[in-house]
């Protein structure tokens, strides 16, 4: 997890690579935030942005991460995001992006997840990673990134938007906290030895009907390769992965959307399965 100075520094970072102007930055970051307390989305913040301009909205995260903070929210982890390359291709980038994840937004395996608390759901099948050791090399290795894997699990993201109708750019989502919403964790942790994430099979369903396929490849071609531009990003930023956090490494095959009632079943090779059930 993140200290106080190093989120901080990472604000700081941010700020300064975007050279954006503050008044503006904040009130974006506001934007975001009320339409995330009233559940009313609000439009792309991408017009008003330099194209391109991805400093930017990370700055306005990084705001919005600052406040979310100090009202007693407890960062446990990141989340990667845009980890396809056709995705990548839809939204004109060339790389995954990042967002927070916080304990308010964990649910166990089984457990009713309350559908209300996220706008626009829809659902992605993921494998999560925590971590036993932090991360705090510039230039880290793949070996010592495996190294630091304690664990992992089949999960569920809940991915939510507060932009009106998904209509989202690489800005806009960036600036929404990577899309986040909440997120599944199986509970049968397995050790990395022995597993080839980037083969792991995926299948999805819906009350028993599949809703979605992918692989471990999908995810930038391994999710260890994911994990990695997330570690190496992080420390860039002033924000190392410490010990305990959970990566989120992104979707192994296409999301789908949720409504209330529906029952979510996920099944990834070599780590079991993971299950939710959505209330109101």
């Amino acid at each position: 997890m993140a200290t106080k100075s190093a989120k901080k520094t990472a604000k700081k970072t941010v700020v300064a690579r975007s050279g954006g102007n503050a008044a503006l930055v904040k009130q974006l970051a506001d934007r975001i935030r009320i339409a995330h307390d009233t559940g009313v989305a609000t439009d792309p913040i991408r017009d008003a942005l330099t194209p391109g301009d991805v400093a930017t909205a990370y700055a306005i995260q990084a705001i919005n991460t600052k406040y979310w903070v100090k009202q007693g929210r407890r960062l446990i982890g990141r989340k990667i995001g845009l980890t396809s390359k056709s995705v990548q291709k839809q939204l004109g980038v060339d790389q995954p992006d990042y967002g927070m994840l916080y304990a308010d937004m964990t649910f166990g395996d089984g457990e009713e997840v309350p559908l209300a608390r996220v706008m626009q759901p829809k659902v992605e099948a993921e494998i999560a990673l925590v971590l036993d050791r932090d991360l705090t090399k510039k230039d880290l290795a793949i070996s010592e990134l495996i190294s630091a894997v304690a664990y992992a699990v089949p999960a569920i993201e809940i991915v939510g938007s507060r932009i009106a109708n998904w209509n989202i750019k690489i800005q806009d989502t960036i600036a929404d906290n990577a899309s986040s919403g909440l997120f599944v964790l199986g509970n049968e942790p397995k050790k990395l030895e022995g597993l080839d994430l980037r083969l792991c099979g995926m299948v999805m369903e819906r009350r028993g009907d599949q809703i979605s396929l992918g692989a471990g490849v999908a995810c930038l071609g391994n999710p260890l390769i994911a994990a990695l531009w997330l570690a190496r990003t992080m420390v860039d930023v002033g924000a190392p992965l410490k010990a305990g956090d959970v990566i989120m490494s992104g979707a192994l095959g296409p999301m789908a959307a949720v409504s209330p009632g529906d029952v979510i079943d996920v099944r990834i090779s070599g780590l079991g399965s993971v299950r939710t059930v959505f209330g109101n």
